[in-house]
């Protein structure tokens, strides 16, 4: 087997392993505002060999109305997703976006968590590969569909273990949306502002440095271990506006050496979709 990555890969890494027979890459660029703008993005030129991922048509599930506007979809239809995309079980995938990882990093926790291992996310995206005077394609790669054994991981939380624990001080939420729409202002996709009581922000593109890549491993550990007070990572649980952004801290934190820490994938548009459970607005507590 070649190298293997599983956090974050820099361009000019990602150049040399462009022929990798078992390499796949896939394309995340969305926009939440635009569903369209990702594949039409793709259409007019993409990284060589990639394909494209839709976040709302296969990095999600079915929406309910009250289980969040980026539910999970069910790990075998997931699963399945990856087969016709030619993915097994030790092919080394890498996901990349336009917006610092935004995307990408959903679909690298969502490979985690079917017990994927060889996943990481382009550093710097479109953006990087670019700068790095690296080429684009518009066509389309040959796909040699097989047959993907997933083997799921307990990484994820759902409402109930939130609200089990909400007061229990077991667990420490961290919000990654903006500190504006974490205070209860300026929301514009969900219908009720203010984040779930107890949880301490930590705006994803905090993670980042100029030019949209992660900052340094040493760095961000020590922003997130000043954020966790000396709490075991495995007692974390990330959330945001809808399961997405989360998943950028939880990659963060991964590459900063701080394992375990899980996602409540409903997140903030799945909690305030029942007036009855408890909201905070405002700085936090």
């Amino acid at each position: 087997m070649n190298a293997s990555y599983s956090t974050l890969i820099a361009a000019r890494e990602l150049a040399e392993h462009l022929d990798d027979p078992d390499w796949c890459i896939v394309d995340c660029r969305h926009d939440l505002a635009d569903p369209g703008f990702g594949r039409a993005a793709y259409e007019r030129g993409h990284l060589r060999g990639a394909h494209f991922l839709h976040l709302d048509e296969d990095l999600s599930g079915r929406m309910t109305g009250t289980n969040g506007r980026h539910p999970l979809p069910e790990p075998a239809d997931f699963a399945a997703r990856l087969g016709r995309l030619g993915i097994g079980n030790d092919t080394q995938v890498i996901a990349y976006d336009d917006a610092g990882g935004m995307f990408a990093a959903r679909l690298w926790w969502m490979m985690r968590w079917l017990g994927h291992r060889r996943v990481a996310v382009l550093d710097g995206g479109l953006v990087a590969w670019c700068a790095a005077a690296q080429a684009l394609t518009t066509e389309t790669p040959s796909v040699h569909p097989t047959t993907y054994s997933l083997s799921l991981q307990p990484t994820v939380v759902d409402i109930a273990f939130v609200l089990d624990h909400l007061y229990t001080g077991d667990i420490m939420l961290i919000d990654a949306r903006s500190p504006d729409r974490f205070r209860g202002e300026n929301e514009t996709l969900d219908p009720v502002g203010g984040h779930i009581p107890g949880a301490k922000n930590r705006f994803f593109r905090d993670n980042l440095v100029g030019g949209g890549c992660f900052k340094q491993a040493s760095v961000l550990r020590e922003e997130f271990g000043t954020l966790l007070k000396g709490r075991d990572a495995r007692r974390v649980v990330h959330q945001c506006g809808s399961g997405v952004t989360a998943c950028h801290n939880l990659l963060a934190m991964e590459s900063a050496g701080l394992s375990g820490s899980r996602l409540y994938a409903g997140s903030w548009s799945e909690w305030c979709a029942d007036p009855r459970r408890p909201i905070a607005t405002g700085p936090e507590e």
